[in-house]
């Protein structure tokens, strides 16, 4: 399976940004896609997932009710949708998929997008 991220950019404190994840490949539905990101100096970490079968979702706890992750199948889209967005959430976002049920571990994740920067000022 093959990820293409986009939509990262510049937004001041208190924006919102919408990151757009395509997925193509077969077998696309027994795949679960998720967003991870990556602060300079820090390990890469686990934002949001979905599964394109049940429409299950998980969310860290640092962006529960802030983000909201969903797919479009007729688009084979999943898409991140960043509300009051801070400054400590400057990272490059990756979307990433894998075989097996949702998971907060970035070494489970078998494919990879290419990563979006995201900016948050203060």
């Amino acid at each position: 399976v093959q990820l293409q991220a986009s939509g990262g950019g510049l937004v001041q404190a208190g924006g919102s940004l919408r990151l757009s994840c395509t997925v193509s490949g077969r077998a696309f539905s027994s795949y679960v896609v998720a967003w991870l990101r990556q602060a300079p100096g820090k390990q890469r970490e686990f934002v949001a997932g979905i599964s394109w079968s049940g429409g299950q979702v998980y969310y860290a706890d640092f962006v529960k009710g802030r983000f909201t992750i969903s797919r479009d199948d007729a688009k084979n889209t999943v898409y991140l949708d960043m509300n009051s967005l801070k400054p400590e959430d400057t990272a490059v976002y990756y979307c990433a998929a894998a075989t097996s049920s949702i998971t907060i571990r970035a070494l489970r994740y078998e494919s990879w997008g290419q990563g979006t920067q995201v900016t948050v000022s203060s």
